[in-house]
């Protein structure tokens, strides 16, 4: 591990008793400015803290990377079999005049 690394996550640990001593606050706002914070407690990692922009880009990353799983597996199994709007209208007796219907219930 380069020394610049560990530099970086020694800057990045904080220790749990931080927060007995009244100093969440000023910990939230360095999560804020400067990002992740690992809480230490009896030297070891107790959890992880983010700003809710950066868990809510993780948390879309992962459904990204669902999704595009999800479309890799559809494609190793596609048939090639296709449908026109026309075919699945007829196979669920959908008319266009139900399209054109304020509301559709789908079961």
């Amino acid at each position: 591990m380069e020394i610049r690394n560990i530099a970086n996550l020694l800057k990045s640990t904080v220790s749990i008793s931080l927060f007995n001593k009244g100093l969440a606050g000023k910990i939230f706002d360095d999560v804020k400015k400067n990002g992740t914070k690992i809480v230490i407690k009896n030297n070891v990692p107790e959890c992880i803290l983010i700003s809710p922009e950066d868990y809510l880009n993780l948390i879309e990353k992962i459904e990204d990377a669902k999704l595009y799983e999800m479309a890799q597996e559809r494609i190793a199994q596609d048939n090639g079999k296709r449908y026109s709007q026309k075919q699945i209208m007829e196979e669920f007796g959908i008319s266009e005049d139900d399209l054109n219907e304020e509301e559709i219930e789908f079961e």
